[in-house]
């Protein structure tokens, strides 16, 4: 059979029979996506082989995806997370990659590992397989003419699976430890995220403070601090109710419609009045409502206070819907592609905004692969790029994992460049992000199954293994109860940065089928930059202080 159809069709069997294993679920906890692995291990030790060429592809490639579609969509959350806790977030992964080190050297000392053997210890304990790269870059500068450098991928090859069960089992037992309510942990992290915004509601007021006559709306002191927008007007004794915009001159004796959270209205209404029986919403009006949905690139980035909606089209926008999440509709809001806009006005002035905003339902769903390849290409090249850092006599590179994560982070926040607009409908992001990670995981099982049991079932292979699980579940464990009991992250971010600390896409599969909250990918996205580069200078240096 020809080599490349029998590498595809292994690849889509492992996938098939692990995702099958993952998806049984003992106490509500199953493998998930990692179970592509484990299937993929034995099918490499039971002969299944893979054409070189094409398992290097799959296996980047898939890891380039699911890396990307994910600081794709989690961007301006991870940016948010930063700002609250980045610092703390990534002293704990920091403390990782040190305890690490030190166990390794450890382990040395005590059991005598060789130094080879060391540096693939701790780059598979770990699973990230860039920093085996650099461990074998240093060796080669300062090992002996001849040395077998063999054992260094030995190590890896036998340390790496029990690294990811490592990690997997450290989540489970802090879950169990903690008692752990991953509904309520769920909530607790969407309302430290983009959650944390009150509910937009709805006040009618009569404005009976004379200093407000002849003037607009929108010169009244507060109204930008205080979120609240106004969308309606009944003039004195009318009945009719109007559309009002910031433009909108008030006068005493009017009621107005204003919409803001509970906190802003109630600073607004002291200063132009007090609370009206009259409801706006059922008098006969000529104001009408629309949700409006933002799919025009030309609009992506802009302020409302830009676009002067209330000046050009006599509309308002009292709210914005983003990712689910209400939020006033201030002059400072910036657009961005997909928001769902509240827009109230008369029915040709709402078709005019409707159009300028693009409101295309068809675009908002389709998938623009132009800007996601584009976005893969600069990842790539940013990977590629050589990092000098003083003391190390080897440039870092972010790779194809750490590369195209920051691109995605970037392009998720510019939200476009000329026409080239960085969306992703959810559902095509989720199946992008799942294709690769099982293609990541199914070729890396395939290739590592050829020596894995050859090695592990040795009694040095089995004390390596020991000694690798001890390298993988001790830092986790200590950060773990730092990081819950002394500052109190949320669990599923913790693993998050759990599997971040570790740079192990597998692990963050597992954490992800504990919750559908995005809290675990977002915490792991935080932490991979800085720990990274830290792993792979890590294992340079263990290299050159095991042979100095």
């Amino acid at each position: 059979m020809n080599p490349v159809t029998f590498s595809i069709l292994a690849i889509v069997g492992v996938a098939v029979g692990g995702l099958v294993i993952g998806g049984i679920r003992i106490r509500k906890i199953g493998l998930g996506s990692a179970g592509v692995m484990f299937v993929g291990i034995l099918a490499g030790h039971w002969g299944a082989t893979l054409d070189h060429d094409v398992a290097e592809f799959a296996k980047e490639f898939g890891l380039v995806l699911f890396v990307f579609t994910i600081g794709l969509q989690l961007g301006p959350g991870i940016v948010q997370l930063w700002k609250d806790q980045g610092l703390v977030l990534n002293g704990l992964a920091v403390g990782v990659v040190v305890m690490g080190v030190l166990l390794v050297l450890m382990f040395h000392s005590i059991i005598d590992l060789p130094a080879l053997a060391a540096g693939g210890l701790f780059s598979g304990a770990t699973t990230n397989t860039p920093s085996l790269g650099a461990a074998q870059q240093a060796a080669a500068t300062v090992a002996e003419e001849g040395t077998d450098f063999g054992m260094l991928a030995s190590a890896y090859a036998v340390a790496y699976p029990g690294g990811i069960l490592g990690i997997i089992a450290t989540m489970l037992i802090m879950k169990s430890m903690f008692k752990i309510d991953i509904d309520a942990e769920a909530k607790s992290a969407a309302s430290q995220s983009g959650g944390q915004f009150e509910p937009i509601v709805r006040r009618c007021i009569e404005v009976d403070n004379e200093h407000l006559s002849e003037r607009k709306f929108g010169d009244i002191p507060g109204v930008e601090e205080t979120g609240v927008r106004v969308s309606r007007i009944k003039r004195g004794d009318s009945l009719t109710v109007d559309p009002a915009t910031d433009q909108t001159v008030l006068h005493a004796g009017d009621v107005i419609l204003v919409v803001g959270t509970e906190a802003g209205l109630d600073r607004f209404e002291p200063l132009i009045g007090k609370p009206s029986d009259f409801d706006l919403m059922e008098y006969s009006s000529n104001a009408c409502h629309r949700r409006i949905v933002v799919t025009d690139p030309q609009v992506i980035n802009k302020t409302l206070r830009d676009l002067s909606l209330d000046l050009i089209y006599n509309a308002t926008i009292t709210r914005i819907i983003r990712s689910g999440v209400e939020m006033p509709g201030r002059g400072s809001s910036r657009l961005q592609y997909g928001d769902v806009l509240h827009v109230v006005s008369d029915e040709e002035s709402l078709d005019r905004v409707a159009k300028l905003l693009g409101n295309s339902l068809k675009a908002i769903n389709e998938t623009q692969f132009a800007p996601v390849f584009l976005g893969v290409f600069v990842g790539v090249v940013v990977g590629m790029i050589p990092i000098s850092i003083p003391g190390v006599p080897f440039p870092v590179k972010l790779g194809l994992a750490g590369g195209p994560l920051i691109a995605a982070i970037v392009f998720s926040l510019l939200g476009k460049v000329g026409k080239f607009v960085w969306h992703i409908p959810f559902s095509a992001n989720l199946a992008l992000r799942e294709l690769g990670i099982i293609m990541f995981l199914a070729s890396a099982g395939l290739s590592a199954g050829k020596t894995f049991f050859s090695v592990a079932l040795t009694s040095q292979g089995l004390l390596w293994m020991l000694a690798g699980l001890v390298i993988t579940m001790v830092p986790l464990l200590i950060v773990g109860l730092v990081g819950r009991l002394v500052f109190k992250v949320n669990f599923l971010t913790l693993c998050g940065v759990i599997a971040g600390s570790m740079t192990d896409p597998p692990a963050l599969a597992f954490a992800n089928t504990l919750s559908d909250s995005s809290a675990c990918a977002t915490g792991y996205a935080a932490v991979y930059p800085l720990t990274m580069v830290m792993r792979i200078v890590a294992a340079q240096t263990i290299i050159y202080i095991l042979f100095a």
